[in-house]
């Protein structure tokens, strides 16, 4: 299959799927959702492969959530019309194989939730992660809030949403949100060192165990659910859209005014 947003490609037991959008730091739109979830299907359940790396093209970014311009079907660059975002993550944790998240510049929005929701993450010097949901009248009601706690702890979770600041590869690699913090010249070895390291292990124990690993976690899927349809109400909302008019506009947005 020919793929028109992302990479796939196959080498020594690890498939690296990578979002092909540098031009605009990353960001997905319906069709690159449906495309990784393809992808990621194609090399779950692919006996020859072991380990999956997921990656974003350049050097300036992973991924930097919805592409706010994107108007392509099912996903209009912050309504989830068809849910391929809520989909998306559900392939992360579904695949029977472990998910590297190989991170460089910038890991926003939609992007640091697709970094958190992978079984490890491999972070650069340059890696800068956050979000900015309430900024922006957005938020992840699912695994982006709730599973981000289970991973950082709920005091530092509810900071990274509540105050949508930056925080450096060594800051996420300090906090847990990444496994290690390597210079930017050396990431992609050690990536491949990881991907190795795990090709030696037995692939029906690391099912199991991933397997294992959800099963502790399965019920937030339950409230991402749910909470992706009162999300796609809260983005009708002028409340909401304060958040995109102001981008444009070039001002801050002004959300107090809808507080009553």
């Amino acid at each position: 299959m020919s793929y028109e947003d992302i990479l796939y490609e196959e080498r020594d037991g690890a498939a690296w799927i990578t979002i092909n959008r540098p031009e605009v730091y990353n960001a997905f739109r319906g069709t690159t959702c449906e495309e990784l979830i393809q992808a990621f299907n194609k090399a779950g359940y692919n006996p020859e492969i072991g380990v999956i790396v997921f990656a974003g093209a350049g050097d300036k970014a992973f991924c930097t959530g919805g592409d706010q311009s994107a108007h392509d079907g099912n996903y209009d660059g912050r309504g989830l019309i068809g849910l391929p975002v809520e989909d998306l993550h559900a392939a992360i944790r579904d695949v029977p194989k472990p998910v590297i998240a190989r991170v460089q510049g910038y890991a926003i929005g939609g992007g640091n939730v697709l970094a958190t929701l992978c079984d490890m993450t491999i972070c650069s010097e340059s890696a800068v992660f956050g979000q900015v949901g309430p900024k922006m009248g957005s938020v992840d009601p699912g695994y982006g809030t709730a599973y981000l706690a289970r991973v950082v702890g709920e005091k530092k979770a509810r900071e990274i949403w509540y105050m949508c600041r930056r925080y450096s590869g060594q800051d996420a690699f300090n906090m847990g949100l990444a496994n290690i913090c390597v210079a930017d010249d050396q990431l992609d070895a050690e990536v491949e060192s990881w991907c190795a390291e795990i090709m030696e292990k037995s692939p029906t124990a690391l099912l199991i165990a991933k397997r294992s690993f959800n099963a502790d976690s399965e019920h937030i899927r339950g409230i991402g659910n749910q909470g992706f349809v009162s999300l796609k109400m809260y983005y009708d909302s002028d409340e909401s859209r304060e958040g995109v008019e102001a981008l444009a506009e070039k001002r801050k947005p002004d959300f107090r005014k809808f507080a009553k």
